[in-house]
């Protein structure tokens, strides 16, 4: 009989306590979902090992469409996914590059292999991800168990690139004040930690509109049990929180392009149900599975969108 706790039991908002809650996501919440188990997140996200939403070059209406068969492969869609964001960064053979946010490392390990970056350094506030990052021991590139808030550069970069981060810099039942402050203080800081005309590209979940009770009731289950102490960004909210300091270049929603993500990740952890039950337990998976659907039925309908964004620094 398997006993160890829940998905649920683990990321129960109320075992969890830290200053960090004040801004967004703390420690202890991130790591109950991202330290979950390496071996676990392999099985569905594949060897890449890059969670977020990536990048395919379907003609055709990928919200609709059913079969996954006939869709870019998910492997090629998330390395064009992070082509995206090199190219927007205008970072090719730069000196310096920070990854807030880096995950298990494929984008820090793209800039140095692909895009001949001399110095990837990635943040991350999962020790899990930090180790796997190290165990790789690629030249160049450096992974650091830091908020963006507590990272000193020493000098600045060329180019700061973000991937579903974002989602994590405020929590749930913030004040709308409080939470575009919070998003300020994020671009002050990039503002601070890049060199002149340096940009940001930027990844994130967001809402198009306000949701309705309904919607949020529907979605309530991924910030009490995946999620916990992570709150959406509207979707003018970062444009706002970066007026000043940032000019908006490019802005692409892509929501499709997630519902479709999810449903590779989906099929990918049905596929391999009883391996991943063997890592994480029987009520994990079924957590996920739920999380993978609920998500995709976000993005589907329009309740939540993804946002690509890229912002160059005014001065």
């Amino acid at each position: 009989m398997d006993t160890r706790p829940s998905h649920q039991e683990q990321s129960d908002p109320g075992r969890l306590s830290s200053p960090d809650n004040r801004i967004g996501a703390s420690p202890q919440a991130i790591g109950m979902h991202y330290d979950l188990s390496d071996e676990f997140f392999k099985l569905w996200l594949g060897p890449e090992m890059i969670y977020s939403c990536a990048m395919f070059d379907d003609a055709q209406d990928l919200a609709n469409t059913q079969d996954l068969a006939n869709t870019q492969d998910l492997a090629t869609a998330q390395l064009r996914k992070l082509d995206y964001h090199i190219e927007a960064a205008v970072v090719a053979n730069a000196a310096r590059v920070l990854d807030i946010g880096c995950g298990w490392g494929g984008l820090l390990e793209r800039l140095v292999l692909h895009a001949g970056v001399k110095n990837a350094v990635g943040l991350t506030l999962s020790p899990s991800q930090a180790s796997w990052v190290r165990s790789r021991a690629r030249p160049g590139i450096e992974v650091r168990e830091e908020h963006w808030r507590d990272h000193r550069p020493g000098k600045p970069y060329d180019a700061i690139i973000s991937i579903g981060a974002f989602e994590h810099f405020a929590h749930p039942g913030m004040e709308s004040a409080k939470k575009l402050d919070g998003y300020r203080d994020f671009f002050t800081w990039c503002d601070g930690a890049l060199a002149s005309r340096g940009r940001l590209s930027l990844q994130t979940i967001a809402y198009p509109a306000p949701p309705s009770e309904s919607d949020r009731k529907r979605m309530a289950f991924i910030g009490e049990k995946i999620f916990p102490e992570s709150e959406l960004p509207l979707i003018w909210e970062p444009i706002a929180a970066a007026e000043g300091r940032f000019e908006l270049v490019t802005l692409r929603n892509d929501r499709a392009h997630y519902y479709r993500t999810l449903r590779h990740w989906e099929h990918n952890l049905m596929a391999r149900h009883d391996e991943a039950a063997a890592l994480v337990g029987e009520a994990t998976v079924a957590d996920f599975q739920r999380y993978l659907r609920v998500s995709s039925w976000g993005f589907k309908l329009g309740v939540v969108c993804l946002l690509r964004m890229c912002f160059v620094k005014v001065a």
